[in-house]
């Protein structure tokens, strides 16, 4: 199959090609920084207004419809997903301003955000195919050039979308992975999508990626390299309505995320992405969503087409309902098998069965915010009985009057480990498939399991174009004799003894992003994690550090 991979390029270059208008007028974004139900509302209250009554034909007329792009039939199709707001968000401010660099450099102020799909930002954690184009049914409404990319109608059946994005990153890593070694290197991604929907019934998606990286001391992680790939593939089904609730099912290679993410992650700050292949049943409304589903984790493999882990099941069922605007709640049940897990620390590990029950609010009361996550754990590890947990509690305040629209949060971050290894029960928490970067800091050394972490996160806005995000991280084994574990599950350093404590160590992260255009967006950040006793004492005790910074174009 020499042949399949050059002609995966090929064809996404078409899908890219495809569509027949354009429209000139381009403007910039919605103030996004790393959450996502805030322009996925902002495109849901456009594509409204586009369907209001707008125009009135003559004095004792009644008001008529807007008229449309394209056919009034597609309003709410393709079915799309809002993703729930992650943790230690930040709130945009209100009020005109320049809402690109490209504004700022035009002097074109706007009163409000233009209409604008993909988030302000260089990363993007949900999925392309949850992005909401539906406001471009307006025929005054515009992103850009792309605009003939996006729902062109073949025929009187189907609808098509394509797009697609190119990442470069350049990253300079002390002590990189706590080996003692540093190391300089450059990663590159493209993506590209061709997405068709036909009629109400179905709906078809093919993702393509290729993902590569130059230089570095170390080998390349799995998640640095997927060379001309596949990254989602899969066709969508309406199977059945029950009080006018379609049911649809999903079948095929798709991307998981759900929630705050902390559990099932799409894994956005790789250079490439997590996607999984099964069956997946799901319902959407207005106030609430359902989600029920059957995978195996796609094995991303550099020099050959992906394929499964056929030793991995992942299921689960996802409840999220939002009473208001201003609150959210998650109910979930996670099951994941394993009957070959990787080896920790050269060390052999037993057949896993991990049951999750969680559940989660997010929500805000005037300027107050809040966060709470709880999350149980029981299953089998060989023949241990698996008995852990997980909790998140995080408090913010939105500070709306105080120039940048700054705001403070302030968690508390504690997953469960195990005081005696291999003997009783097994008390250390499993994050699954969890964004780690995001929430325990960004040098990438620390996961979700075997941890307490107290941090403070502030997000700025110095202009409606540019975020700044600061994080402040104290973190602590939360069991001595058990191991540390990064955010891809490994073990990489371990005191059976205990006597090296629990201090880890102290992180400080800052990042800027500048959002060039409505297209474009870089990045640029620093982490520091100032080494602890624990860090000193089990290996190279060089205190780790990161510098990035990130170049992106969607289109």
């Amino acid at each position: 199959m020499f042949w399949f991979r050059p002609a995966l390029v090929l064809f996404s270059l078409l899908a890219c090609a495809m569509g027949t208008n354009s429209m000139a007028w381009d403007g910039p974004g919605v103030p996004w920084n790393l959450s996502d139900s805030d322009f996925y509302q902002v495109a849901d209250t456009l594509n409204a207004d586009a369907n209001q009554a707008a125009s009135v034909q003559d004095q004792n007329s009644a008001s008529a419809p807007k008229p449309t792009r394209i056919d009034p039939f597609w309003k709410d199709l393709p079915v799309t997903y809002r993703l729930a707001k992650p943790g230690q968000y930040g709130t945009p401010p209100k009020g005109p301003g320049y809402f690109s660099a490209r504004d700022w450099w035009c002097g074109v102020c706007r009163d409000e955000p233009p209409p604008y799909p993909y988030p302000p930002f260089a990363l993007m954690p949900p999925s392309y195919f949850d992005v909401n184009w539906k406001f471009l049914d307006d025929p005054s409404k515009s992103w850009g050039i792309t605009d003939c990319l996006k729902r062109q109608e073949i025929g009187c059946n189907w609808l098509a979308t394509s797009g697609g994005s190119i990442w470069w990153r350049y990253m300079g890593e002390r002590n990189a992975r706590l080996s003692g070694i540093d190391q300089d290197y450059h990663l590159m991604r493209t993506r590209a999508y061709l997405d068709l929907a036909y009629l109400d019934r179905a709906r078809f998606y093919f993702e393509f990626i290729d993902a590569h990286r130059f230089g570095g001391a170390l080998p390349p992680l799995r998640t640095d390299e997927n060379r001309a790939d596949i990254l989602n593939a899969f066709a969508d089904w309406q199977f059945m309505n029950v009080n006018d609730r379609p049911w649809w099912v999903r079948v095929g290679r798709q991307e998981l995320a759900f929630g705050s993410q902390r559990l099932i992650t799409a894994l956005e700050w790789a250079n490439t992405r997590r996607s999984f292949d099964g069956v997946r049943a799901f319902n959407r409304d207005e106030d609430s969503d359902f989600d029920i589903w059957w995978t195996q984790p796609v094995a991303v493999d550099a020099d050959r087409m992906d394929r499964v882990d056929g030793n991995q099941h992942f299921a689960g069922a996802w409840l999220t309902k939002r009473p208001c605007e201003t609150q959210t709640f998650d109910y979930y049940y996670l099951y994941l098998g394993n009957t070959a897990p990787a080896p920790q620390l050269q060390q052999p590990v037993p057949e896993t069965h991990v049951h999750t029950l969680g559940t989660r609010s997010l929500g805000n009361v005037g300027q107050w915010h809040h966060d709470y996550e709880l999350m149980l754990q029981l299953g089998r590890r060989g023949t241990q009985d698996i008995v852990a947990g997980a909790v998140t509690i995080g408090h913010g305040y939105h500070f709306a009057t105080t120039p940048s629209s700054p705001q403070l949060w302030l968690y508390y971050d504690w997953a469960s480990g195990d005081d005696n290894p291999g003997v009783g029960k097994h008390h250390t928490f499993h994050s699954l498939f969890g964004f780690g970067h995001y929430y325990m800091g960004w040098v990438d050394v620390i996961g979700r399991q075997n941890v307490h972490d107290i941090n403070l996160t502030l997000t700025a806005y110095p202009a409606h174009w540019v975020t700044f995000v600061t994080q402040y991280h104290h973190l602590a084994l939360a069991a001595s004799r058990d191991a540390l574990y990064n955010p891809a599950l490994n073990a990489v350093r371990q005191d059976p003894t205990g006597l090296a404590g629990r201090h880890v160590g102290e992180e400080l992260d800052f990042l800027w992003n500048f959002h060039l255009s409505p297209h474009s967006d870089f990045l640029i950040g620093y982490s520091h994690l100032f080494a602890g006793r624990y860090l000193r004492e089990t290996g190279p005790g060089e205190s780790p550090g990161l510098i990035y910074t990130q170049y992106t174009l969607r289109w």
